[in-house]
């Protein structure tokens, strides 16, 4: 006989139990997949172009100041360019020659010795003798300095569509404070 054939019966117990309960489900049909809705696709396609719009919109507003920041500095830069050379021109019009030649032209002359006025008493002390109408300085004579700051260039004569000849002062270089000049581009 085999051990196969013998079948023992569990002995039954007193009190009642329950079945236990089945682990294993049959398997159930998967759910139907809906199909996605349109306007969601529509909100989603139209969130990324307005990503993409707003990516341009303010590639394109930097680029713009950029430009007018360039236009600016050159404009700077001119300005400048100008303010030295309105410096230097100011400059030569306030040499002591300068001022003594436009006085001579005005017709005013040096003074002699000076006086003074005491105020407590009014006396005068010195010679009280006024100015001659001779100066004793000449700012041209033959001891003046040349100035070359003071020379007006000459002017340049141009032929106008008009056919006739105009008078123009030559534009001069921009002087060089800040490396060489270069010409302005956009």
């Amino acid at each position: 006989m085999s051990l196969n054939a013998v079948v023992r019966k569990p002995a039954t117990p007193l009190t009642p139990t329950r079945e236990p309960q089945r682990r294993l489900q049959p398997v159930t049909r998967p759910a139907v997949r809906r199909k996605p809705k349109l306007a969601y696709a529509l909100v989603a396609l139209g969130g990324a172009l307005a990503i993409g719009a707003a990516q341009v919109g303010f590639s394109l507003a930097i680029t713009q100041d950029s430009f007018t920041l360039a236009a600016l500095s050159s404009q700077q830069r001119e300005l400048d360019l100008r303010s030295h050379a309105l410096q230097e021109e100011l400059t030569g019009l306030s040499s002591p020659q300068v001022l003594a030649s436009s006085a001579a032209d005005l017709g005013m002359v040096v003074a002699g010795s000076p006086s003074y006025l005491r105020l407590s008493d009014g006396a005068l002390f010195g010679t009280g003798a006024g100015a001659e109408g001779i100066s004793t300085v000449n700012p041209d004579g033959a001891a003046a300095v040349a100035n070359s700051l003071i020379v007006e260039p000459p002017p340049a004569e141009t032929v106008t569509d008009d056919g006739d000849t105009a008078q123009t002062t030559p534009d001069l270089p921009p002087a060089i404070t800040d490396g060489l000049p270069s010409p302005t581009t956009h």
